[in-house]
């Protein structure tokens, strides 16, 4: 019988003995806090209420085209990460309303992106209280999310159609582990494992690249081909999607501990390093020949944070080590002048040199939501651990 175990509680994150962070990182983090708070405020007095996904010409772009509707859970998670930080009354008011205006996406089940939208605002907010009717928001959009789960294919299909599996999802997937955690519901956790198992065996490649999507057939659940929607090509690898996996299946390693998915994360974040070096943020797809331009920000901040949480759980002290160093290294480069926005006032983002989707020409080379809220939660977590030393 096939058994699918949940932890207690997620695996504790502990850096290996003897490393700390470098005394160069703790001024850069605070430029990026400072320049986070002006940014976050400035959106939110210019624009109340609106969920901008990227800008235009470094101007927040509110009634943009969006490919889909992923993005709204980004900015209240920004407010609770500078009400945290700052201890600002201003901030923390800001962030449960904002969450609040997300609520009712509890019951969405037309997108494959719920943990985007509750992780970074309820949770927080069950974090920060304890109050268990915060988390009982979670534990409902967890249930939403792992209602889509396609049986004869044991996958969770992206929002673009049924028979798509997108490597985004294991960025989400943690959320219906928590609500099998919260409730004890063999069904969540059964729902979880099995999408987490189908995309190590269909996206991840032998030498640790992720494809972005998958294909199966929908009358009897046959994996059919990997293809892209954002990559340089089907073969190709996706800067970001590569982030998603590394950072996705590590979370998945915290929930459960299995090592297979531990072992998953570690060949994600082998090849991200290799294939960007000490460029540190890498284009859009390292396999585009002369890519048109030459970084993806968003991908960066995404794998600082998936590094930072790898290193936390590699029991290898030396790999553990390579990790932190790249993931503070990368976050070092993204507070430099050319991607923070820190001296530049008329910028409206925090982090330039994103892009939302270079196909469809959306938000191209531009701040994007989810590239200044993985970058300042990973600022965070970089600096609790050198507060903490301190």
């Amino acid at each position: 019988m096939t058994t699918y175990p949940i932890l207690p509680e997620p695996l504790p994150l502990a850096l290996p003995d003897g490393w700390t962070v470098p005394a160069s990182f703790a001024p850069a983090a605070d430029r990026a806090w400072r320049t986070a708070a002006t940014k976050v405020r400035g959106l939110v007095e210019r624009h109340p209420d609106r969920f901008p996904l990227y800008t235009q010409g470094g101007a927040w772009a509110v009634d943009a085209e969006a490919w889909t509707n992923w993005c709204e859970g980004f900015l209240g998670g920004q407010l609770w990460m500078l009400a945290d930080h700052t201890g600002d009354p201003w901030f923390r008011e800001r962030a449960e309303h904002y969450s609040r205006l997300v609520e009712h996406r509890k019951d969405d089940r037309n997108v494959h992106d719920l943990g985007f939208l509750f992780w970074s605002t309820w949770l927080r907010w069950y974090e920060a209280t304890g109050d268990p009717a915060r988390d009982d928001v979670v534990v409902h959009a967890g249930r939403t999310a792992a209602s889509r789960f396609n049986e004869l294919g044991r996958y969770l299909p992206s929002f673009l159609a049924p028979d798509s599996l997108f490597i985004d999802i294991m960025m989400n997937v943690g959320i219906i582990f928590h609500a099998a955690r919260r409730t004890g519901d063999p069904d969540l956790a059964r729902i979880a494992h099995e999408h987490c198992l189908t995309t190590r065996r269909v996206l991840v490649r032998g030498d640790g690249s992720a494809s972005h999507e998958g294909i199966f057939d929908l009358t009897d659940g046959r994996f059919l081909r990997q293809t892209t929607q954002q990559g340089h090509s089907d073969d190709g690898s996706w800067a970001r999607g590569q982030a998603w996996a590394l950072y996705g299946f590590g979370t998945v390693y915290r929930h459960t501990g299995d090592r297979r998915f531990l072992d998953t994360a570690r060949a994600c974040a082998d090849f991200y390093i290799e294939r960007t070096g000490d460029r540190l943020v890498p284009p859009n797809d390292w396999e585009e020949p002369v890519p048109e331009r030459p970084y993806e920000s968003s991908a960066a901040a995404a794998a600082a944070g998936g590094l930072w949480q790898l290193a936390g759980l590699e029991p290898d002290s030396a790999r553990a080590r390579g990790y932190a160093d790249y993931a503070v290294r990368i976050l070092t480069r993204l507070c430099e002048d050319d991607f923070l926005a820190h001296d530049d006032p008329a910028w409206e983002g925090l982090l330039k040199h994103g892009s939302y989707h270079e196909a469809k020409g959306l938000g191209v080379d531009e701040s994007v939501m989810w590239g200044d809220y993985w970058f300042l939660d990973a600022i965070a977590a970089v600096d609790a651990v050198a507060r903490h030393a301190n």
